[in-house]
């Protein structure tokens, strides 16, 4: 009996490599492309964002957006909200005619992840998350009569255990959809997880869109060293239909590495790290891979980086690559 249920267990083994790992899927015809923006960040680079920004759309020709929100940086000190770098960045899309996923919450992406101000640190749960719903509230209120926007994400891989966060709840997930749906019923949100270590069956269920990472060479530091994951394109468009087969959800890309990912912050990375995960031949495939995946629509993870290079490094060499892109 036993030699049986081992057998049994091999062959299911076999057959979800076969699944997940071999052969090939269709290419999309047309892939929309688009990058991630965090006026955090952009400064953290020691660039000037209002600059920055408007290169993506005067210089790289960007026509797609998601604009990362930290909510220590809208309302720094309590109910005293600063929504003016906001209202530029999102009337500076509208005028160069950009279509924009807005991400909103506690945890929206970028180290630490969960940007809570330092006076809501020291609250409860239960008082952190009102005042989550509160700034959700509004934003969504200020910006839903935008043209600009065509979804909300509501956090960012809010299952996946990365960053500085002092609680995940699904039940308050769920909170904030219907929340941020009660207030505008017009607009899909979008839920993400992780590209690499998800089926993604959890997000299918809470929201309209599937969002996943996907990400190619990284710093892993349960061994304190850099890995090319071993994923192939097909493993994301399986899943993907599995998604779209079950739960009527589209997966898209909201992150396609294109920047280092280092045993440091980007910000205190050298240089010769920075090759090791992100160089001109690197981003070249990452946008292969992303195109054999039978996926439609990414969103780049790192243009204010290659905006340093160009900048900075006096090197525009993948700046220069992405505008073929767009």
């Amino acid at each position: 009996m036993l030699k049986i249920i081992l057998l049994v267990l091999l062959v299911l083994f076999l057959v979800l490599i076969y699944y997940f790992f071999i052969g090939r899927a269709p290419r999309a015809k047309e892939i929309v492309w688009g990058v991630n923006f965090s006026q955090m960040h952009t400064e953290k680079l020691g660039l000037d964002w209002r600059k920055t920004y408007l290169a993506l759309f005067e210089d790289l020709g960007v026509k797609n957006i998601k604009l990362i929100t930290h909510w220590d940086w809208m309302e720094g000190n309590r109910d005293e909200f600063f929504f003016d770098d906001l209202d530029w960045q999102i009337k500076e899309a509208e005028e160069h005619q950009a279509k924009m996923i807005l991400v909103i919450g506690m945890k929206t992406g970028r180290w630490p992840e969960c940007h809570l101000p330092e006076w809501a640190k020291n609250l409860n749960k239960e008082k952190q998350q009102e005042r989550i719903l509160n700034l959700i509230e509004k934003i969504v209120l200020r910006y839903k009569d935008s043209d600009s926007i065509w979804a909300w994400q509501v956090e960012n891989e809010a299952f996946f255990p990365f960053g500085k966060c002092p609680w995940k709840d699904k039940n308050f997930l769920k909170k904030e959809i219907e929340f941020v749906k009660s207030l505008d019923s017009a607009r899909p949100i979008i839920i993400s997880d992780s590209g690499e270590f998800s089926l993604w069956f959890r997000v299918a269920t809470l929201g309209d869109i599937v969002g996943t990472t996907l990400h190619r060479k990284v710093w892993f530091k349960e061994i304190k060293n850099y890995i090319s994951y071993p994923f192939t394109p097909v493993y994301y468009w399986r899943k993907a239909q599995i998604i779209k087969k079950f739960f009527g959800n589209e997966v898209i890309c909201v992150e396609l590495q294109a920047e280092p990912w280092g045993p440091e912050l980007l910000y205190n990375l050298l240089p010769e790290e920075q090759r090791k995960t992100m160089n001109l031949e690197q981003f070249k495939k990452n946008i292969e891979f992303a195109k054999k995946t039978g996926l439609k629509r990414f969103y780049l993870w790192g243009v204010e980086w290659m905006y340093w290079m160009k900048e900075k490094q006096n090197n525009p060499e993948i700046w220069n690559e992405a505008k073929k892109l767009f």
